[in-house]
């Protein structure tokens, strides 16, 4: 799962997802539909100009009428905006590519921007209409608004999470809500297709794209050209497990970004080993928070060896690093006790550390804020409120989650739940174990069966992309989804969420001639290059 959506708040989506939700459902309103005959099926669509937030001067956008009910045809509709990102070389024009930005709740009328970390390959945007279908629930596609959920009613949130949610948007927008689904956004794509007059589509889906992806193409292979799958999504985990998945990846990512800071010592001056760089981390999280964070620590080096040690340097490393974890679980807890109402979850260096890990080219904003002291994000605990675009994906990404949920909850997952959740505030854990444990749908129940993706037939082969160290979209479970679509497997080193318009010219080429032809030899690629410290 993955969004585009600004740093800023990237960082806000870090946080557990009990306190995502509570924090982030402020508005109230209704979804505006309308009634009335269906329109033409190849009305040519009117472009003009597009939200603000499409940076590319040449896009231009329309907007599609879609049923709200897929079943009730004629019955209420809502627009769904699209943008296209013109073919820059018409004579070489070889179709359309539709692109979705991941998620649920990803912006795809500006996932074809090029920005601070995406540069999509020159081909693509002299050979293709790039196409951003708005998915549904999204500002500018019937937006889906919901009344306030109260974030200091602790049993609400420990017992009736989707459901308090649930009832919160039946209250803004009526039963809009059991409409979010993963096939009806792909059945709106099918009606953006035959908007478009295109006989096929190409399709590009990052991270909850690639499961988007794959559904349109189960359901309408004939209209189906390349699929590319980047960050692949296992529909056998939607989506209790998701999230669960995350967690272990994403320590191991974040070790990683200490050890990358490590080696750029002489640039930032935090620690010659991932030892000290996390103990100046853990001080930075205490000074915001009150308390220190739980996340194990990295295994000790020899460079973290006193010299009254050096004859037993060994002994020395393996000890620091067998009771480590422990040492960060007591020293948590004890912080906490010695000041009431610390919590590690209210440190925002804690919440962009999460946030940021995936993308290595983010990885200098950490080690800056930690070596100059400079903030990031509100340093006040209690977050100011979101803009009302972030607040309706919220909304729409856990009222689509809970809405196709087909995965049973662990009720053995739900005292940890609690645990991580309002006594020590690991973010880390407390996200995938408030999925796991059944409290983000609890009262929420799934009201739909998700089409079970497969290669129905397609005249080409998918291509599926993933990094081996990816903690958003793993890669076992990226293997999951490649071997129900029949797609060939480009393994990228490293451990990046999101492959392509990344930097990584060997994957970029593979992409371009994979769209082009159907087919790419390549299978592996290195890691796209790292940042350069500064």
């Amino acid at each position: 799962m993955n969004t585009r959506a600004p740093v800023s708040a990237r960082l806000r989506s870090r946080r557990s997802a009990a306190a995502v939700m509570a924090a982030a459902l402020a508005a109230a309103g209704l979804v505006v539909v309308t009634q009335g005959a269906v329109p033409a099926a190849h009305a040519e669509p009117a472009w003009g100009p597009c939200p603000e937030t499409v940076t590319t001067p040449s896009a231009v956008c329309t907007s599609v009428s879609v049923p709200v009910d897929y079943s009730v045809p004629d019955g209420d509709r809502i627009e769904v905006t699209v943008s296209r990102f013109p073919v820059r070389d018409p004579a070489a024009k070889r179709g359309v590519l539709f692109g979705n930005a991941g998620g649920p709740g990803g912006d795809s009328l500006t996932y074809f921007d090029d920005n601070e970390l995406f540069t999509w390959p020159q081909a693509l945007r002299d050979e293709w209409d790039l196409i951003g279908v708005q998915p549904r629930g999204l500002a500018h596609a019937g937006p889906l608004q919901c009344a306030p959920l109260d974030p200091a009613d602790s049993v609400m949130l420990a017992t009736n999470l989707g459901g308090a949610h649930r009832a919160a948007c039946e209250q803004g927008s009526g039963d809009y809500w059991r409409h979010l689904t993963t096939e009806n956004t792909a059945r709106d794509w099918e009606e953006v297709r035959r908007a478009l007059g295109q006989e096929r589509i190409s399709i590009h889906g990052l991270s909850y794209g690639t499961l988007l992806g794959s559904t349109y193409a189960t359901l309408f292979p004939q209209h189906t050209d390349k699929l590319v799958m980047d960050s692949g999504a296992n529909p056998d985990w939607m989506w209790n497990d998701v999230l669960l998945q995350q967690s272990e990846p994403y320590k191991r990512r974040v070790l990683a970004m200490f050890d990358w800071i490590a080696a750029n010592d002489a640039a930032y001056g935090l620690g010659d080993t991932p030892l000290k760089v996390y103990q100046r981390w853990s001080q930075r999280v205490m000074a915001e928070a009150g308390t220190t964070p739980t996340l194990a620590p990295p295994p000790a080096r020899i460079g973290d060896v006193p010299p009254e040690w050096a004859a037993l340097a060994q002994q020395y490393m393996d000890g620091v690093t067998l009771t480590g974890p422990l040492r960060a679980q007591l020293e948590g807890l004890f912080n906490q006790l010695r000041t009431p109402g610390a919590m590690q979850s209210n440190s925002p260096m804690l919440a962009a550390t999460r946030g940021l890990a995936p993308q290595s080219t983010a990885w200098p904003v950490i080690a800056e804020s930690l070596r100059d002291g400079t903030p990031l994000g509100p340093q006040d605990p209690q977050m100011p409120e979101p803009p009302q675009e972030a607040i309706i994906a919220a909304n729409m990404q856990a009222t689509v989650l809970c809405n196709e949920n087909r995965v049973p909850p662990r009720p053995l997952d739900y005292p940890a739940f609690l645990w991580t959740q309002f006594v020590t505030g690991d973010i880390f854990d407390a996200i995938g174990l408030t999925y796991s444990s059944g409290a983000a749908c609890a009262g929420a129940g799934p009201v739909t069966t998700p089409v079970e993706v497969h290669n129905a037939g397609l005249a080409t082969a998918p291509l599926l992309i993933n990094s081996v160290g990816d903690p958003q979209t793993p890669y076992s479970g990226a293997l999951g989804l490649a071997e129900r679509m029949g797609a060939h497997v480009l393994t990228v080193e490293g451990g990046d969420h999101g492959q392509v318009a990344k930097g990584n010219a060997i994957v970029d080429d593979a992409v371009v001639q994979y769209l082009r032809t159907g087919h790419t030899d390549v299978a592996h690629a290195p890691a796209p290059p790292m940042p350069v410290a500064g």
